[in-house]
Parts: structure tokens; C-alpha cells; sequence
């Protein structure tokens, strides 16, 4: 082969090399949006048939158990199900068969004053097992008439779907805690009168057009077969409390540790250089003090006691 062939064979490769070393390169993928910053404030505890959620008007998607719950989320029961929701504060609620609720609002931390928890009833029963925002700050429960204040107590409050006649009473119930004690719940309509305020164990209020067209809140004692039911729903929600306050415990020493400590935040400051006589030892944080008029006194140095020439 003559010099010129080869030197266009040559040529000819490196005419495809920029080809074929693209060909090569893999393709690049775009970037990944950021995660969005932990900021839920309740978990799924407990989960007996089925449930959905509506985030942000999109479709509902199946929950599951320990999935997050997001303030302005939308919460469905399935029909014969049971959804348990354990928030930071350990306050629990257990949405029964075909129940739907909004989590309006929720504000926590660990020793405020000005925590807030506020969570519409669309219908259906829910349970509730009070937390620290009922002892520390403001939680209520709404429904399309009423607007109810708990100060750390178990209730539940059902919020007929439709209907006619009593049956179609939203119903406001006050039970024991586990531990026996009893708060209460501060009923008012939703121009904020006070209708009244429920305080013993197994008492309830209905809810009724009274004088003029105006909300009511009724006494009534429970029906003995309605209160027997009213025991086993309290008792599952004590059962869903159990395992959805050791995750809310799991949840805040997750974020402790997750916390920046407080070396961590300084800033590396410049070390002050300090002139000094020669000879004077260092004394860290204090600055030297020299008399006027008189020159630094040098220290001789000492020999090493052990050293060869010791006599």
C-alpha cells in the first residue's frame, strides 16, 4: 500500500471516530425533581379493608398502612372498612365504613402553646382519642352546622349522610379516655355561639333546628343497643391509639436526629494572631500587659535535668 492510501484509510476512520464515540455515550437522563421536605404530620396506623386519599385535586390513590397524611388532605373510608390515623401530636382518629373527613389544618411542636388541629366531618363516624394540641393549644372538629372545641378527651361524632327524620341528626358523643378521665367537648354553631358543653362520660348532644330555625344541641341518653356498639368502635380506636403513638414517638426522634446541632451551625471565625515579647509563654484568651518603660524579660533557658551533661 502506498503512503498516500494509508494516510487516507487513516483519515477515514478518524472522520467516523466523533460517530461512533457518540453512538458510545450513554444517554442522559434528566434531572430528578428535589423531594419535597418531610412535612407530614399524621400516618396511617391501622387499616381494616380499604381507604383513599385526594391530595391536591388529584385522583384518590390507596392508602396503606404507615403511609403519610399531609394537612388539606381529603381521607375515605371504603364501605365495611375501618381507617386508623395517628397525628404528631398522638391524637388518633379512626374514620369507620364510608366515613370522609378534610385535615384542614394542623400545626405541632413539642412544648408550644399555639398548637392547632382542625379536621372536617363530611359524613360518616369518626373516633377520636385526643393529643397534645387538645391540651396545648386548639383543636376542633367542624361539620356543615357546628363547630365543635376538644379539651382532651375520646369522642366520636357522626355526620348522617342525607336522610330525613332523627336518623339524619349529626350526633355529637363524649366517652372516658383509657385511663378513666373524662374532658369535654364545647359545642357552637358556625357563627360561634356556645349551643352547650358536653362533661360526664356516655353523654351526647344532637343536633337540631330549634326556636326560629336556629342549630340546637340536644340531650339525649344513648340507646343501650347504640351504646353497645358505640364500646366496640372506642375500644378499636384505643387499639389503633396504641399503634399509631409509638409511630408518632418513632416520627419525633427521627426528626431530632435529623436536626442540625448547634456546632454544626458556627462559623469558622479567624484565630486573632497577638503579637507577644519573645520568650513569654501563651496564656489562651488573655492578652499580654507590658509595663512601659521596661523591656521584656527574657527567660534563659533551662538544660534537660536528664540530659548527659547534668552534674
Amino acid at each position: 500500500m502506498l503512503r498516500r492510501d494509508f494516510i487516507k484509510v487513516i483519515g477515514g476512520f478518524g472522520a467516523l471516530w466523533p460517530i461512533a464515540a457518540r453512538a458510545q455515550a450513554p444517554a442522559q437522563t434528566p434531572a430528578q425533581p428535589a423531594q419535597a421536605p418531610d412535612n407530614h404530620v399524621a400516618q396511617v396506623a391501622t387499616l381494616q379493608g380499604s381507604a383513599t386519599v385526594t391530595r391536591n385535586n388529584a385522583a384518590p390513590a390507596v392508602l396503606k398502612v404507615n403511609d403519610p397524611i399531609y394537612k388539606r388532605d381529603v381521607l375515605q373510608a371504603g364501605a365495611n372498612s375501618l381507617l386508623g390515623v395517628t397525628f404528631d401530636d398522638e391524637t388518633t382518629l379512626n374514620l369507620t365504613a364510608s366515613a370522609r373527613m378534610t385535615v384542614d389544618e394542623f400545626v405541632y411542636q413539642e412544648g408550644s402553646r399555639s398548637n392547632a388541629a382542625l379536621f372536617n366531618v363530611v359524613r360518616g363516624t369518626i373516633a377520636f382519642v385526643a393529643g397534645q394540641s387538645a391540651k396545648t393549644g386548639d383543636m376542633r372538629f367542624t361539620t356543615s352546622s357546628a363547630s365543635l372545641g376538644i379539651r382532651g378527651t375520646t369522642g366520636v361524632v357522626e355526620v348522617p349522610d342525607g336522610g330525613a327524620g332523627a336518623a339524619a341528626e349529626p350526633r355529637i358523643k363524649l366517652y372516658p379516655d383509657a385511663d378513666g378521665r373524662v374532658g369535654r367537648i364545647e359545642v357552637f354553631d358556625r357563627q360561634g355561639l356556645r349551643l352547650g358543653t358536653l362533661t360526664q362520660g356516655a353523654s351526647a348532644f344532637a343536633l337540631r333546628a330549634g326556636a326560629g330555625g336556629r342549630l340546637a344541641a340536644v340531650p339525649f341518653q344513648i340507646p343501650p343497643q347504640e351504646a353497645a356498639r358505640d364500646r366496640g368502635v372506642v375500644q378499636r380506636l384505643f387499639a389503633s391509639h396504641n399503634v399509631g403513638r409509638q409511630q408518632a414517638i418513632q416520627r419525633r426522634q427521627l426528626r431530632r436526629q435529623t436536626l442540625p446541632r448547634p456546632n454544626q451551625q458556627r462559623p469558622n471565625l479567624p484565630r486573632q494572631n497577638i503579637q507577644r515579647p519573645p520568650g513569654t509563654p501563651q496564656q489562651p484568651g488573655r492578652p499580654l500587659q507590658q509595663q512601659p518603660g521596661r523591656p521584656p524579660r527574657e527567660r534563659q533557658p533551662r538544660g534537660n535535668p536528664f540530659g548527659p551533661n547534668r552534674r
